[in-house]
């Protein structure tokens, strides 16, 4: 069965809890803090792996979750970081979080960190100082990243075969590769791509079967639609047309209606037009066929092939791999990056120290509430301990000195006032 969509759950590691804890050995007076820190929470990474061309599997399996971290214990002992969860996705696979693309997967082995786990808390042993000897704070591990992601297959190959269906791309892949589409005298024989490898010379290149399309596929007619991605990726097309084709020009230029009416533009991709079927043809009908192309195909190169009498193949698969080494030297030199243009920005670390106060109106009782937000202010508060008062009076302790405190007194709040950060509440000052 093809997949090439699927939606996963995918939830990363929790990264364990620090621990509180005193020494409590014989003849160890005032026995220290030694409770040890939480380990990390696991990654979620997608491994690109060839011989894999579906995501079938995403469809029975549609929750990814990485182990969590352990939790701190006495004696400083770190918890174990949580395992990774490696998954094995087809080369070609893009991972959209909602209309973001945050990977693109496009070489064997690559892996991409889909989603991190959290960090560990630190155990009291960590806040251990020269005025704070007994320390009863312990930071909470932070949660793994956690969302639903968007799976979809582009197939990755060096030339896509585009054409009406039973024009002949099955036989022509099974001919020149080693794969075995299904093949029948009948439309819509090809279902789901087919890959194959062609040896050139010393050479080789990957074909794909797209299944066949008709007029409206880009709009969504038929089964080409739903293929045309497969096309997106592909480096040279290889339009098959039948010989026998009464209006042969016509069928050439609805092709290519349809390739560039796709929502990506494929009209400008390498091209290589090549009439099936020819070995019941007279030469001379081939021939009108052929110079019939050429008036509305322009400069692009128009063969005669016959697959089932391997007649014009080896000169067909030469030129298709030209055509693939020139397209990709071209798309090498266009992703070259251009000069360097001096910017100026915050540095991360600034951008991530910044923070901001708003007030708001509680819903329920009408109270302001003064919510902060920040990425440092809420990682704070993303480990703090909310149970533990000492928690959050070192929270207190920390906008203090990132100077929130000055301005949420500068915006009117008193002992008792109500500051939110994330979806924890507490009072200004402990009361």
């Amino acid at each position: 069965m093809f997949v090439d969509t699927a939606k996963v759950f995918i939830s990363a590691g929790k990264g364990g809890d620090g621990a509180v804890n005193f020494r409590h050995e014989i003849y160890v007076e005032k026995g220290g803090p030694d409770g040890g820190d939480g380990g990390k929470g696991g990654d979620v990474i997608f491994v690109a792996t060839s011989g894999l061309n579906t995501l079938v599997d995403f469809r029975y399996k549609p929750e990814l979750k990485a182990k969590p971290g352990g939790n701190g214990t006495k004696r400083d002992r770190h918890g174990a970081d949580g395992e990774n969860l490696e998954v094995k996705v087809p080369i070609g696979t893009i991972v959209r979080k909602k209309d973001e693309i945050i990977a693109d997967l496009v070489s064997d082995g690559q892996k991409v960190v889909i989603a991190k786990g959290g960090d560990g808390g630190f155990g009291n042993a960590h806040f251990k100082s020269s005025v704070r000897q007994t320390p009863r704070i312990a930071e909470k591990g932070e949660n793994g990243e956690t969302f639903e992601a968007t799976l979809e297959l582009k197939l990755l190959a060096d030339v896509g075969l585009v054409g009406f269906p039973n024009v002949g791309k099955s036989t022509f892949l099974s001919v020149v590769s080693n794969a075995r589409p299904e093949i029948a005298d009948y439309d819509f024989t090809t279902l789901t791509p087919n890959l194959g490898v062609a040896d050139v010379d010393n050479t080789s290149i990957l074909i794909a079967d797209i299944p066949g399309l008709i007029e409206g596929a880009s709009e969504g007619k038929g089964l080409g639609d739903a293929f045309l991605r497969h096309v997106e990726r592909t480096a040279v097309l290889l339009h098959l047309i039948d010989a026998y084709t009464d209006d042969i020009a016509g069928a050439y230029q609805t092709i290519r209606a349809e390739l560039a009416n796709y929502k990506v533009d494929l009209k400008d991709r390498p091209e290589v037009v090549a009439l099936t079927k020819i070995d019941g043809l007279d030469d001379d009908i081939v021939q009108m066929q052929i110079d019939a192309v050429k008036e509305v195909a322009g400069e692009t190169p128009v063969f005669a092939i016959s697959s089932i009498a391997h007649q014009g193949l080896t000169e067909l698969l030469r030129t298709l791999r030209k055509k693939v080494l020139e397209s990709r030297e071209t798309v090498e030199l266009t992703d070259e990056p251009d000069e360097e243009i001096e910017t100026i920005s915050l540095s991360q670390t600034k951008t991530a120290d910044a923070w901001e106060v708003q007030q708001i109106e509680d819903e329920d009782d009408g109270v302001i509430i003064y919510k902060v937000t920040g990425e440092k202010v809420e990682k704070f508060a993303r480990r703090t301990d909310f149970g533990n008062f000492e928690g959050v009076n070192r929270l207190r302790d920390i906008l203090k000195k990132l100077g929130v405190s000055h301005e949420l007194h500068r915006q009117g709040a008193e002992g008792d006032s109500i500051i939110q950060i994330g979806d924890n509440k507490f009072t200004f000052l402990e009361q």
